[in-house]
């Protein structure tokens, strides 16, 4: 997992074994950062969306899986392309977004889909 998305607490790491807990249940809105190690468009994302998670602390829930070291979730939801973004409600996808996206076009994608 990269260094930034470790050291930023406001980011949720889940695996396949945790992911019905942390995102499917939860009772919050969950972006869920579908990334890979040799994803260099995943690495810059990560950095971003870290930030990005502690301006939203509050109303959403941002998470990180690692789709090679977690291959039955990133199967599941058939994600093909990283980095891919789902918003989970209610254990429900509602939104999605694949590819890097600058930091203002993430915030308003988190704005539209948080908790309000």
């Amino acid at each position: 997992m990269s260094e930034k998305i470790q050291s930023a607490a406001a980011v949720l790491t889940v695996t396949d074994d945790t992911f019905a807990e942390l995102v499917l249940r939860a009772d919050r809105p969950v972006l869920v950062d579908v990334w890979a190690e040799w994803c260099p468009p995943c690495k810059a994302i990560s950095r971003t969306l870290a930030e990005l998670a502690e301006e939203f602390a509050d109303r959403i829930t941002v998470a990180a899986l690692d789709a090679d070291a977690n291959p039955a979730t990133a199967r599941a939801y058939r994600v093909l392309s990283m980095p891919t973004l789902l918003v989970f409600r209610g254990g429900e996808v509602v939104a999605s977004s694949v590819g890097a996206r600058p930091k203002a076009a993430l915030r308003e994608f988190l704005e539209r889909h948080a908790t309000p």
